[in-house]
């Protein structure tokens, strides 16, 4: 089953996708369904319907509680910036007002002239979970989504700290859709595109720590709620590491797709200082 968060108006409504037909759930948001309803809920729906070719995709959980994010996770990107692999996730948080849906606007900010690409494999919670081994932890996954942590190389690497880097407001598409377990095929790929050019391409199974292993390392240090979300990390192809380096500039057109769940289409655009 997917699940989608659609704009509406001044309003937002979870749906469960039928192919090209959005049904409504009754929710205000996939957060919205997971923590008062569940997939079990959303697949007996039976709401106003809505063609999906023409919907306006929010992110797919609008405000969640937590996005915790795992740096240098896969083999092939810890390798390209030259380090060793890691005994321990490298864990770093984004704010939801960095997320933007699936067809929106990128917001390229004035202060950054080193803007690059992280396409992810995201997962969203279902379940309230602490201290969970890795099946309890594997239980307690809702589903799946894309996002792109689009990170500002110049500010990350201000510090030793990450954070300044990555939760720039309006950076970070996150959907089209939830897709729960099922449908995330076992040798599903991430692939990133520049402009039509692929610059990421990598199977998610070459994560150093997966899906579980890292709800259940999260889990042992915060209380994990239904709608929260952990980015999993980037592949390589990331611009920074190229000779010569590449960057995000406007106009251009980022897509970000895992096999089984859907892509992001965004473009990039001039932010406006307020």
């Amino acid at each position: 089953m997917k699940l989608a968060t659609l704009r509406l108006g001044d309003a937002t409504a979870a749906v469960r996708v039928e192919g090209t037909t959005a049904v409504e759930t009754g929710f205000a948001d996939v957060g919205a369904l997971l923590r008062d309803g569940g997939p079990s809920v959303a697949a007996t729906a039976d709401g106003a319907r809505h063609d999906l070719t023409t919907a306006e995709f929010a992110p797919v959980v609008t405000r969640p509680g937590k996005i915790i994010c795992a740096g240098l996770n896969y083999r092939n990107h810890i390798l390209e910036m030259g380090r060793d692999l890691p005994e321990h996730p490298t864990l770093f948080a984004k704010y939801p007002e960095a997320l933007v849906g699936a067809r929106d606007a990128i917001q390229l900010p004035p202060e950054s002239t080193r803007v690059d690409w992280e396409g992810e494999l995201a997962v969203v919670v279902g379940t309230r979970v602490r201290r969970a081994p890795v099946e309890r932890a594997r239980a307690a996954i809702a589903g799946y989504a894309v996002l792109n942590d689009v990170t500002m190389r110049d500010y990350q690497y201000r510090t030793l700290q990450w954070l300044q880097g990555k939760t720039w407001e309006a950076s970070t598409p996150f959907g089209p859709v939830l897709a729960t377990p099922d449908e995330l095929p076992s040798d599903a790929e991430l692939v990133t595109e520049l402009d039509g050019e692929e610059v990421q391409r990598t199977p998610i199974d070459d994560l150093v720590f997966d899906a579980a292993a890292l709800v259940s390392y999260v889990s042992t240090i915060v209380t994990l709620q239904p709608g929260d979300v952990i980015a999993t990390g980037t592949p390589g192809g990331v611009g920074h590491a190229r000779e010569p380096a590449r960057y995000l500039s406007v106009g251009q057109t980022l897509t970000t797709r895992v096999d089984g769940i859907g892509e992001l289409v965004n473009v990039a655009v001039a932010e406006t200082r307020s």
